[in-house]
């Protein structure tokens, strides 16, 4: 560790003995060797993310009333109503894909007021992925396993110092 900066002497992603895990949310790299309260942090996100999408969903039904007191008419009830459904379609859909890919920052942007307005549909994504493994798993492990095998590749063709080698003549 660096006395003056508090930053490791290794380069970021390695630790001398080949690249480190990507930290997930919730997890950190306990997802690795499923270790240090795996399951029980599964769980823990399973119900804690189900819990927020009923709390959500009950907020909404708030929000349904207060149009319906405000005597708004049906057309503002029935876009509001398609606005959170659709919203909550794609905010699901667009979680449910990062599980596996990794997305585009410019259009993570451009699609945030809409993810925003859908936060239901990824809290129940986040749900139900973490049903199976934790969120983002799957996605971390295989570029966790390609960099490991890369460098397994590139550390085991090393043999000594090449400066010491004899020449062929």
């Amino acid at each position: 560790m660096s006395d003056e900066t508090g930053t490791p002497d290794t380069p970021a992603g390695s630790t001398g003995g080949g690249p480190r895990p990507e930290p997930l949310r919730f997890f950190g790299t306990s997802w690795v060797n499923h270790d240090n309260g795996y399951a029980a942090r599964r769980a823990g996100v399973a119900a804690g993310s189900l819990a927020a999408a009923v709390v959500s969903c009950l907020v909404l039904r708030f929000a349904y009333e207060g149009i319906q007191i405000a005597d708004s008419g049906a057309f503002v009830t029935v876009l509001v109503v398609a606005m959170f459904a659709i919203c909550s379609a794609l905010a699901f859909r667009n979680t449910w894909e990062g599980f596996g890919k990794r997305h585009d920052p410019q259009r993570q942007a451009s699609l945030r007021g809409l993810l925003a307005i859908g936060f239901v549909g990824s809290l129940l994504a986040y749900f139900f992925r973490s049903l199976t493994e934790a969120p983002g798993e799957r996605l971390h492990r295989e570029e966790y396993d390609t960099a490991r095998e890369e460098y397994e590749r590139r550390s085991s063709r090393r043999t000594g110092n090449p400066s010491r080698k004899k020449r062929r003549r």
